[in-house]
């Protein structure tokens, strides 16, 4: 942190950075916005690849291309180079990790690399890390076990100021166009009648995956709104690879874009389900809005956050099988039965949680004014 002249006085600069991928981008920018709102300067280092609109952002912010030379992501591979071999040992992978129940081993980030690599890979980081102070995007009536653990461990101060969408709302990255059509849809629509499905901004999947998907939806009879990004399946243009038949049978009740402006999608009345890759940033807007979830973790943390949603919290199910007939009764569980109703309940609490935290004196804006005082006295 460096201290800028501005009016006469000198206001803290904070440089914040991420790595290129949506996901990771977003919740930067949300909480540079937030400190930006407490009188710091805020510079944003980022990668030539995806880079953010500056238009977008206060005109006082400063953004700081990388001098890198990333190449184009490539969906085909996943999000890290370390998702490349098979683990053999089916059978080990759903066991629970040692001291971190409820997580099984096929739950843990990078879980399709051998667990060996795993655990190298997690020595590794606990020798190179040595923070003054640990930022996480969460809230503290979620995680506060995991909360108190990475204070153990760490010995400094954690401060969970989440979720980042709430503390300071922000427009789109920029990175993809968002069909904002989609919400004059939605008004036609019963309340909670809708299930909408998005995987993301990297998640890829094969032409199999998508059928099973189309047709166990087309069998489940219920409303949806799905976010089919071009390139879902590797090649693809958009979606000449759906079923022959599915878009003529579903006409009346579905909709099809490449992508939607996913907060307020999920704030809409219509809107009772969410088919998610479990990316962190969407399992936040989804407890924020009070929305049920079904689960398809495809790497690194979704897993992990697939699991917290439908063993520890109970408000979503998991789809480990894809297979129509397992999908058209895993939509139905949660949009219809008595068991989609149970967890709607749980969701909707979790919901008026989150409005507590980020409310005046809740857990969120205290940690964020902690925060702020941490930052003024390094």
């Amino acid at each position: 942190m460096e201290m800028e002249e501005h009016g006469g006085r000198r206001r803290p600069l904070v440089v914040l950075t991420s790595s290129p991928f949506h996901g990771h981008m977003s919740p930067t920018l949300q909480l540079a916005t937030a400190l930006h709102a407490k009188e710091f300067t805020i510079a944003i280092a980022h990668s030539k690849l995806n880079p953010p609109n500056p238009s977008n952002y206060p005109s006082a912010f400063t953004f700081l291309p990388l001098s890198d030379d990333l190449p184009a992501i490539d969906n085909s591979g996943g999000s890290t180079d370390f998702i490349n071999k098979l683990n053999n040992n089916y059978f080990v992978m759903d066991e629970i990790v040692p001291n971190h129940h409820p997580l099984r081993y096929k739950d843990l980030p990078f879980a399709t690399s051998p667990i060996e690599d795993w655990n190298q890979h997690a020595a590794n980081f606990s020798r190179q890390a040595h923070p003054s102070a640990v930022i996480l995007n969460t809230i503290k009536f979620l995680e506060h076990e995991s909360l108190t653990r990475i204070h153990n461990h760490f010995q400094v101060p954690v401060f969970a100021v989440g979720p980042f969408h709430k503390i300071a709302p922000i427009t789109s990255i920029g990175s993809h166009q968002e069909d904002i059509s989609c919400l004059a849809w939605l008004d036609k629509q019963p309340p909670k009648s809708v299930v909408y499905i998005s995987f993301g901004s990297v998640a890829t999947t094969d032409v199999k995956v998508l059928t099973e998907m189309a047709w166990g939806l087309a069998k489940s009879n219920q409303r949806f709104l799905w976010a089919v990004r071009p390139g879902l399946v590797c090649g693809s243009e958009w979606l000449e690879l759906l079923p022959d038949g599915f878009v003529e049978e579903t006409k009346e009740r579905g909709l099809i874009l490449k992508w939607a402006p996913q907060k307020e999608v999920l704030a809409h009345f219509a809107v009772g389900g969410f088919w998610s890759h479990c990316g962190w940033n969407s399992c936040l807007e989804s407890i924020s809005s009070g929305v049920v979830m079904i689960c398809q973790p495809f790497s690194v943390d979704q897993g992990v956050n697939a699991r917290y949603v439908s063993y520890v919290w109970r408000i979503g199910l998991e789809l480990e099988r894809v297979e129509r007939g397992e999908i058209e009764r895993m939509v139905r569980r949660v949009m219809v039965d008595d068991e989609g109703k149970e967890m709607r309940v749980r969701v909707n609490d979790m919901k008026e949680m989150v409005k507590e935290a980020v409310g005046n004196k809740g857990s969120s804006q205290e940690s964020l004014e902690g925060l702020v005082d941490f930052i003024l006295s390094c």
